[in-house]
């Protein structure tokens, strides 16, 4: 044993928390708000060329206004397959195809759905913090049975859990911003 094994746990500990802020991210961006967001095609998969794949490998997309994005497909023949994709991912998006490829309007949220949506995001928060914890309790345990094999003091112990607190309240930090940044563009 070495010491820097356990700074590595804090670094693996501070990547899995980093992992988890990742896939939040992804998961809010899959959130539609009243804004047009390309981003919020990254989740959907169009059957192309006998295989499942995300709209941006088949088609250029951009934005044409605030509540309108263009879909450009490289090749037109996708355009039905994309149009499908979008209408079957039942984000409440209205689509048309046009002969430069698909115009995808964001109606206004409705007061009802604005607060759905924001019950979506608070519980994908919850979510992440419930792994958040089960990464401190992973490592708590880890720093527990190092020091039960002599591995390392008790003062070590206490530095060390006092470390990853630190890293795990500021990490939660990040992410109560990144919900109260998606809740005012849900509300705006």
């Amino acid at each position: 044993y070495n010491r820097t094994t356990m700074i590595y746990n804090t670094a693996q500990f501070k990547q899995n928390l980093k992992n988890i802020e990742e896939w939040l991210k992804g998961e809010f961006s899959g959130i539609r708000t009243g804004r047009a967001n390309p981003a919020i095609l990254d989740g959907i998969k169009v059957e192309a060329y006998g295989t499942d794949m995300p709209i941006n490998q088949v088609a250029n997309i951009s934005v044409e206004d605030a509540r309108m994005i263009r879909v450009t497909p490289w090749d037109m023949s996708q355009a039905k397959p994309i149009e499908k994709a979008i209408i079957v991912s039942d984000l409440g998006l209205s689509v048309t195809v046009d002969d430069k490829g698909l115009r995808i309007v964001f109606p206004d949220l409705t007061s009802d759905r604005r607060s759905a949506l924001i019950k979506i995001a608070k519980q994908k928060l919850e979510d992440a913090k419930v792994s958040f914890r089960a990464e401190r309790e992973k490592s708590i345990k880890e720093i527990d049975s190092a020091e039960k094999a002599k591995e390392i003091s008790e003062d070590e112990k206490f530095r060390m859990k006092t470390d990853l607190q630190k890293v795990l309240d500021d990490a939660t930090r990040v992410l109560e911003e990144l919900f109260a940044k998606k809740e005012k563009e849900i509300a705006e």
